[in-house]
């Protein structure tokens, strides 16, 4: 299904009226009992009481979301237990008749959920159907409710009711199924407990289908209009940004449909982030080759798209004009900048863009190794920078000799991961073409990692065809993540590095706890760089650069292990170099035993350091 607004309400006899009646107050789903006439222990063969002809197939599966019988098949009593499980199979077999690529919803009721995993796992081992189970949890412990009206709770019953954690119910049934991407998550919320901050990023992390928002949250404002308060506001906001779909769950006689479903859908329209590189979400994409590979025209388009990274990189360069040049010498002292990576300009534009507003002298000199993206230079020096002093240069940086050397170095070879596409190797290679007292734009550049929690990424691991997914770091628009700790610097590289003695190898330990009891699926990686000063790039979570996009983050996968609160967790990271590629080995290790590591030897993941 698309993206939706469902509106469900139990005990409906007629699908077709229901579905009407929903569209009419502009909802696109419906939810509701799969059959609201059978008894869940007298199960008649002559049951359900419809036939599949009230709606067309399409329907069903489009418009219908089943709720199956809140049943315990993992009651404790054997004969409600054998009940039970006959009256789930029966509605998931008819669901199943119905829908071939519809969702059924089934309720969590605690801890137990043994005999339900087994069912799930038997319902979605095969490609077809291609319908999901969507496990319907309450964000918090449904018990807590019940305290409002009982006199008889002490203190004592409350905090153990508090301790119940229904994260960990889903958590269980989850690790059951083996991760299945079929098996998704609807959090249930309720009037009566609002949830924590970090209990609500958690679920961030989860593959969440979908909310469901009971009509008791909603108040009424002084227009008598139907709205929810700010807090709940926030967060069902939160959850809207991360994609999750709305279910406003209302009694059959409610009489403000249109005004929840109005009201969701400006909420979703404020939540909802809208641009260009959304089908990147969750998409793991092998980092570009930039010294092994000539990159596209596409690859170029994407990246110049992004106007905050180069009007940063065009303060930089005015700023470093300023400093170098006074105002005195600024019409006599020219200024030699090196462009180490031309592309298809927009560097070039930023660095002729700075030198008019500081009305500085400069000298350009472009050197690209992409013979397909000298093309394009050249016809913009024809055409747009005829009267500019500008030279190209097709050559790798490592193996250029310049005419002259350079005041400025620019450069934009950062990667995802600050030294992923071998800034500190072209960089180093290219220091020959700086004068004493040069700089370099940019002059330092730091990788971050943490630990992550993200269902999506890790089934989209398991996904992939090859032997050595899981070693290999992947760049990826993360949406659906959980960060368990928050990120720890972990590589520095300063340029210009003029140390007698270079070495780009790094080895480092960093430690990191648990906030909440939570699933590990792998190692979150970012970056930050400085420009000039305080001028600086970031894709740092705590820090990143408002509306920047021209990097994802990095994402190395290990496999799930479930991490109690306040357990640490100690990752060790190496950047590892030979004579023809730049590695990268993870493991996390002493949490308390050793954990797979990932890459050695670069088996699965490396960058090579020339064109081959």
């Amino acid at each position: 299904m698309v993206a939706y607004v469902c509106l469900l309400q139990e005990g409906i006899s007629n699908i077709p009226k229901f579905i009407e009646k929903a569209i009419e107050n502009k909802y696109s789903v419906v939810a509701t009992s799969i059959n609201a006439n059978m008894l869940p222990f007298e199960p008649q063969e002559s049951d359900p009481t419809y036939p599949a002809t009230v709606l067309g197939a399409l329907d069903w599966n489009s418009k219908v979301i089943f709720t199956l019988s809140d049943v315990n098949v993992d009651s404790p009593n054997a004969k409600l237990r054998a009940y039970a499980k006959e009256v789930l199979l029966r509605e998931a077999n008819w669901a199943e008749h119905l829908q071939h690529s519809g969702n059924v919803m089934v309720s969590l009721r605690g801890p137990q959920n043994e005999n339900l995993a087994a069912i799930v796992r038997s319902k979605t081992k095969d490609l077809f159907p291609a319908g999901n189970w969507l496990i319907r949890v309450p964000i918090t412990n449904p018990e807590l409710a019940t305290f409002e009206h009982r006199k008889d709770a002490t203190e004592e019953d409350i905090a153990k009711a508090e301790a119940i954690d229904p994260w960990s119910w889903w958590n269980n049934l989850r690790l059951a199924v083996d991760h299945n991407p079929k098996v998704k998550v609807v959090i249930e919320l309720n009037d009566s407990d609002r949830p924590c901050k970090e209990t609500v990023r958690r679920w961030l992390g989860e593959p969440i289908e979908a909310i469901i928002i009971p009509s008791s949250l909603f108040i009424r404002n002084r227009s008598n209009y139907a709205v929810l308060k700010k807090e709940w506001q926030i967060i069902i906001g939160h959850f809207i940004a991360v994609r999750a779909n709305i279910i406003i769950s209302t009694n059959p006689n409610d009489n403000a449909l249109n005004q929840y479903a109005d009201y969701l859908n400006k909420l979703i329209s404020e939540n909802t982030d809208c641009h260009a590189i959304n089908s990147y979400e969750h998409v793991l994409e092998i980092p570009l080759q930039p010294l092994g590979d000539n990159l596209d025209t596409y690859t170029y388009e994407i990246f110049e798209a992004d106007p905050v990274k180069y009007k940063l990189y065009q303060n930089a360069v005015q700023a470093a004009l300023l400093d170098r040049v006074s105002d005195n010498e600024a019409k006599s002292k020219l200024t030699v900048i090196m462009l180490l990576g031309g592309g298809r300009g927009p560097l070039a534009r930023a660095v002729f863009n700075a030198a008019e507003l500081a009305q500085r002298k400069v000298r350009l000199y472009i050197i690209e190794k992409n013979p397909n993206a000298i093309r394009t230079l050249s016809y913009m020096v024809k055409t747009l920078w005829a009267n500019k002093d500008v030279h190209i240069f097709s050559k790798d940086m490592r193996e250029f000799n310049p005419p002259e050397l350079a005041d400025i170095l620019v450069s934009e070879l950062l990667g995802s991961f600050g030294d992923n596409e071998l800034s500190p190797e072209c960089l180093d290679g290219a220091l020959k073409l700086l004068k004493p007292d040069g700089i370099s734009i940019p002059y330092k550049s730091t990788s971050y990692i943490n630990p992550v929690m993200s269902s999506v990424l890790y089934q989209n691991t398991c996904a992939l065809p090859n032997a050595t997914a899981f070693d290999c770091g992947y760049v990826v628009l993360m949406k659906n993540i959980y960060h368990i700790d928050e990120p720890q610097a972990l590589f520095e590289f300063m340029h210009p590095n003029r140390e007698e003695k270079i070495d780009n190898t790094r080895c480092q330990v960093l430690k990191f706890t648990a906030k909440k009891n939570c699933v590990m699926h792998g190692i979150g990686g970012y970056f930050d760089t400085h420009l000039y000063k305080d001028i600086c790039l970031s894709i740092n979570p705590l820090t990143h650069t408002p509306g920047m996009f021209s990097w994802f983050s990095m994402f190395f996968p290990t496999q799930p292990r479930t991490l109690k609160e306040g357990q640490t967790v100690s990752i060790k990271f190496w950047r590892c170099v030979d004579a023809t590629k730049v590695w990268y080995e993870w493991q996390v290790v002493d949490s308390p035993e050793d954990w797979e590591h990932h890459n050695i030897c670069g088996i699965g993941y490396s960058i090579r350091l020339w064109t081959e």
